[in-house]
């Protein structure tokens, strides 16, 4: 079936519900894809009357907590939901939730550094040092050796983190766990951790301003937030041991490289193998219960899913998220009918 026929398809299965006054969907969740879910909504929105999406930017663990509350029609998050969750999810609501990736992104290591003309480098190895306080001057040796020519000064590393639940915070764990064996005995991989050191900032929002008004501070955001903002971001050695800088090309070298997916969707692409795969890459998903009492809803729900998944994709790139794999959506795609 066509893009076409599959938009026309899943938008009358919105509007023969007969909707007489404008219905709203609620969700939460996930920061690091606000602002690609707040243009695909409101271009959703406008294509089908009578459905109003509302969507709260509140971090990935605020948007599984109230979905498995009942409180949210879908939530969103950066991390899987993982088995505890899920059987939670199952307890209280009598059925199971549904993952759907909708676009990939990356997380971006950003830094304020006055004078610094050049992009900075650094591995992954280092910043786990600089996050466990063992590395905390940016003259240190081992920041110097892979920025060569660098005027780096004799000033201590202001380290931020996310302070609330964060899909951004699991991803950069993740990430970290797989290159420094003792971040991931000390610190692990969640969507909120015990930090060693570090200010905290609420949200990827938070994260930036912090790193906009603090002199030689450094953190880790979403892609998107540090280009809108402006705020530079550094080069992280990859897997195959190059340097690479977040792009849409890097992002999607990431996917490519990367292992098949489960049956579930729920998987890591961090540390791809490829040479021009960037090392902090990830999907985010949107999160469906199984069941939706509500059958307007619950139609207006699986016509946006086809809807993102075919045309809205083509709205991903100029807001610096990379599309999905076709190969993907199509196995995506008949999932959305299990909704029920």
């Amino acid at each position: 079936m066509t893009t076409q026929r599959l938009l026309g398809v899943a938008l009358a299965s919105v509007l023969v519900t007969g909707l007489a006054s404008a219905r709203l969907i609620n969700g939460a969740g996930a920061t690091f894809p606000y602002p690609i879910y707040s243009k695909w909504f409101d271009e959703f929105d406008k294509r089908v009357p009578g459905i109003e999406f509302n969507y709260q930017s509140i971090g990935s663990g605020g948007g599984i907590k109230q979905l498995t509350e009942g409180t949210i029609d879908f939530g969103a998050t950066d991390s899987p939901m993982d088995q505890k969750q899920l059987s939670e999810f199952q307890s209280k609501r009598g059925h199971g939730v549904l993952h759907f990736p909708t676009v990939m992104g990356a997380v971006v290591v950003a830094y304020n550094v006055p004078g610094l003309s050049q992009q900075l480098s650094l591995s992954g190895e280092v910043l786990a040092a600089i996050y466990l306080g063992r590395i905390w001057k940016w003259n240190d040796p081992e920041i110097v050796k892979m920025n060569p020519g660098s005027k780096l000064p004799d000033k201590t590393i202001v380290v931020v983190h996310r302070s609330d639940g964060s899909g951004t915070t699991f991803i950069f764990a993740d990430y970290l766990s797989k290159v420094s064996k003792e971040w991931e005995a000390r610190v692990g991989r969640a969507a909120a951790v015990r930090w060693p050191i570090g200010l905290g900032g609420k949200g990827n929002e938070g994260v930036t301003g912090q790193i906009k008004q603090i002199p030689n501070s450094l953190a880790y955001t979403e892609l998107v937030f540090a280009v809108q903002t402006k705020i530079p971001h550094a080069k992280i050695r990859n897997a195959a041991g190059v340097f690479i800088t977040a792009d849409l090309k890097s992002v999607t070298e990431a996917a490519a490289s990367s292992s098949d997916l489960p049956a579930d969707f729920r998987a890591s692409i961090t540390n791809a193998p490829g040479k021009g795969a960037y090392p902090i890459s990830s999907f985010t998903w949107l999160l469906v219960p199984e069941r939706i009492a509500d059958p307007s809803k619950r139609d207006a729900i699986k016509g946006f899913l086809k809807w993102m998944l075919t045309d809205g994709q083509n709205l991903a790139e100029p807001l610096n998220f990379s599309r999905l794999p076709k190969e993907l959506i199509a196995k995506e795609l008949p999932v959305i009918d299990r909704i029920h």
